[in-house]
């Protein structure tokens, strides 16, 4: 893909029309995402990239998974940055306001009544049915042949994977690996809002999830370490784990 910048679309008729006139035989790759983009998302992006004819990349803060409108009102907003992460790798751009993904707001949405109210649902009580509204709404405006989505949150991949397979939507939703800083924290949009000081004790996170002998142990050791804890398991060779450093929430998960 040239070096092109994308072509950018801030409402869904321009879009919507772009889509039906000019795409037609080509595959395209899908990367939603709410921006504050990093080198996770660009990892998405270039996979994305390398798989499909185009590339279109989402950038909407979507106000119904916060069910804490601080940290709505707080989460980053960088698109002079988010584009230039973008450039070469991505088509196109669509950028729509909250009344047009929500005409009729919030009447209409997808609710999965197991999973979802696990791990991070049940911390976050209704996150996970703004998630998937919105990506379905997404896949059906984008309708790619493929969507990306990182393996950090790990828990939303495997809902978003449920809901495709049982809802039958033709788009493959593609699972890529976690992207790490050099000391191994998972790169996350939310790691700006980190002073110096809480991003070098954040590394201490993920080593803990991976060197405890057990979840109990993680636990507490992370509880030594300064973290505030929401939850770690342990589930099919898989910890997880959620926890809190100064305010800032960060979600992570490694293979045992």
């Amino acid at each position: 893909m040239n070096a092109r910048p994308p072509k950018l679309y801030p409402n869904l008729a321009e879009w919507r029309a772009a889509r039906s006139r000019d795409f037609m035989g080509q595959s395209i790759g899908f990367v939603p995402t709410m921006g504050a983009l990093h080198a996770g998302h660009r990892a998405l992006l270039e996979r994305a990239s390398a798989e499909n004819d185009r590339v279109v990349l989402s950038i909407f803060v979507n106000p119904t998974q916060f069910n804490d409108p601080t940290d709505l009102a707080k989460y980053p907003r960088t698109l002079q940055e988010d584009l230039a992460v973008a450039r070469g790798l991505v088509t196109d751009v669509i950028m729509p306001q909250d009344t047009e993904v929500y005409p009729h707001g919030y009447r209409l949405r997808v609710s999965e009544n197991q999973f979802s109210r696990e791990l991070e649902g049940a911390h976050r009580p209704g996150h996970f049915d703004g998630v998937l509204t919105v990506v379905l709404k997404l896949i059906q405006l984008v309708q790619p042949h493929r969507a990306y989505f990182g393996e950090k949150d790990r828990q939303q991949l495997q809902l978003v994977q449920l809901m495709a397979q049982d809802l039958f939507l033709p788009t493959e939703i593609v699972s890529c690996p976690t992207v790490r800083a050099d000391d191994g924290l998972a790169l996350s949009s939310r790691n700006q809002r980190l002073t110096a000081d809480s991003r070098a004790r954040a590394a201490h996170f993920p080593r803990i999830l991976r060197e405890a002998s057990d979840a109990a142990s993680a636990t507490r050791e992370l509880g030594f370490a300064g973290f505030d804890v929401d939850y770690v398991e342990d589930r099919d060779g898989v910890r997880l784990g959620a926890v809190r450093l100064d305010g800032i929430r960060l979600i992570d998960n490694v293979r045992l």
